[in-house]
């Protein structure tokens, strides 16, 4: 029986990331992947969503071309090739994860685990079954789709985010149960691509963990792309007939509406895959694993990361907390610090956020002053005529210290990290001010935003 320093079971972000570097800190490593390598984000989730949205960013400038002096033809659009370029996108990079691992001399098997106890695991090949033990133990198992409890709906065929890249073709409708991050990015996505789309949320707005601003505006250029958004709605009842899918339901006013669509997506979340550890009494976290800061569990040299363990439940959060698992079953101490995650969407335009919300910073208790620069005073925007959108800052008034920072508009998900930099270094707004920020660009309107809440301040001090 094999013995090893540490093996990670779960080969997605979280769990491939946690065994390359536990490979370059201790000794022989192992992980267990029961499908493919690279998890969800990269087979089913984040890659293949981010490909595809690109194809309906560029079909969304090809529009905006025709009025800019571009002509062309009619524009046709081959789904199944669109398909056809996501999976290889995927499989290049899962290849690439086998690379990373093959060089970093971690064992590889593909198959099933249980862990017993005493450290041993037990692997269900696709042919026969090996048992191997472990010094140190990361549960990096990921989740699943949650699929609610609706009236009907074991009679109706439906898709998650796990599937709904395995349509045949495109449907001329989809309702999309869930207006979260995952239901507000496929809405962008099958929007662009002429489907009729509607989403039904049971909160009262889109996106309701982000900044309100930013979701009313998601919400307004939805509904521009003439997507059918339904806020405090309940699905009632689902049914199959020959028209495709019925999907009934009430209204926070006691309405009852019946919407017909050939496809349904449930987009109500997620839930924790834990199988592997049946055979433990871990302490948890709800339906979650629980973990300490260095992400070890209840029982000593178990660590858990990633989806398991809740929170965020980000493919980068993931990545993070696998690399303090790994530091410490290595016997190396480091702990994960949460303050400065940045929240990242992908519709259009896209949304990024760090830090605290203006209401999370309210409700701490804090002396909270805002300052917005609208992209429709940027040079940059206006000239990519992706002027829709804003940098929204939050600081506390008494020392300056900036809190947290939303972003809504083009490429504002590769701008965010310079605003988790100057949270994580504790910086002031007077500290983002004096960045000279290159001119003309996107990222000059956060030294704009600083610029304003300074000059308000001294104003309001004057008064």
């Amino acid at each position: 029986m094999k013995n090893y320093e540490v093996v990670v079971i779960g080969g997605g972000p979280g769990g491939y990331v946690a065994a390359e570097e536990a490979a370059k800190l201790c000794g022989s490593v192992a992980l267990i992947e029961n499908k493919y390598l690279g998890g969800t984000c990269l087979n089913s989730g984040c890659i293949p969503s981010k490909t595809l949205l690109r194809h309906s960013e560029v079909i969304e400038l090809m529009e905006k071309a025709k009025n800019w002096g571009i002509e062309f033809g009619s524009v046709s659009i081959s789904f199944e090739k669109m398909i056809s370029r996501k999976t290889t996108v995927v499989e290049n990079l899962r290849n690439g994860v086998a690379s990373l691992l093959r060089n970093a001399r971690v064992d590889v098997y593909n198959g099933t685990a249980i862990v017993e106890s005493n450290h041993q695991i037990n692997i269900e090949l696709k042919y026969g079954s090996e048992t191997i033990t472990a010094d140190k133990i990361i549960i990096a198992t990921g989740s699943k789709p949650f699929v609610p409890s609706i009236n009907g709906i074991e009679n109706v065929g439906y898709h998650t985010s796990d599937s709904i890249f395995e349509l045949a073709s495109l449907p001329q409708s989809l309702v999309i149960v869930g207006g979260g991050i995952i239901g507000v990015e496929f809405a962008c996505i099958f929007s662009a691509l002429n489907v009729e789309v509607t989403i039904i949320e049971m909160a009262d707005r889109l996106i309701s963990a982000e900044d309100g601003e930013a979701a009313d505006l998601i919400s307004k250029k939805l509904a521009k792309d003439k997507v059918n958004i339904l806020t405090s709605a309940k699905v009632q009842e689902l049914s199959q007939n020959e028209n495709g899918k019925m999907v009934r339901l009430e209204t926070k006013n006691g309405e009852h509406i019946s919407i017909q669509a050939d496809e349904l997506l449930l987009a109500s979340g997620r839930t924790p895959n834990l199988s592997v550890i049946s055979k433990l009494n871990l302490k948890k976290n709800g339906p979650f694993i629980a973990v300490n800061k260095q992400m070890e569990t209840s029982i000593p040299h178990i660590y858990a990361v990633g989806d398991v363990i809740g929170g965020w439940q980000l493919a980068h959060v993931a990545s993070a907390e696998g690399i303090v698992a790994a530091w410490n079953a290595c016997n190396l101490f480091k702990e994960i610090n949460y303050k400065v995650v940045p929240r990242c969407i992908y519709s259009s335009p896209e949304i990024a956020s760090v830090g605290l919300t203006e209401k999370e910073a309210k409700e701490k208790g804090k002396s909270v002053r805002t300052e917005m620069f609208h992209f429709r005073a940027s040079g940059k925007a206006m000239a990519m005529d992706e002027s829709t959108g804003f940098i929204k800052l939050i600081a506390d008034e008494t020392y300056n210290e900036i809190l947290g920072v939303t972003m809504v508009g083009p490429h504002v998900t590769e701008m965010i990290s310079e605003a988790s930099t100057l949270i994580l270094l504790e910086g002031t707004v007077n500290e983002l001010e004096a960045i000279i920020h290159p001119h003309p660009t996107l990222s000059e309107g956060i030294g704009e935003a600083a610029r304003a809440w300074l000059h308000k301040k001294k104003v309001h001090a004057m008064s």
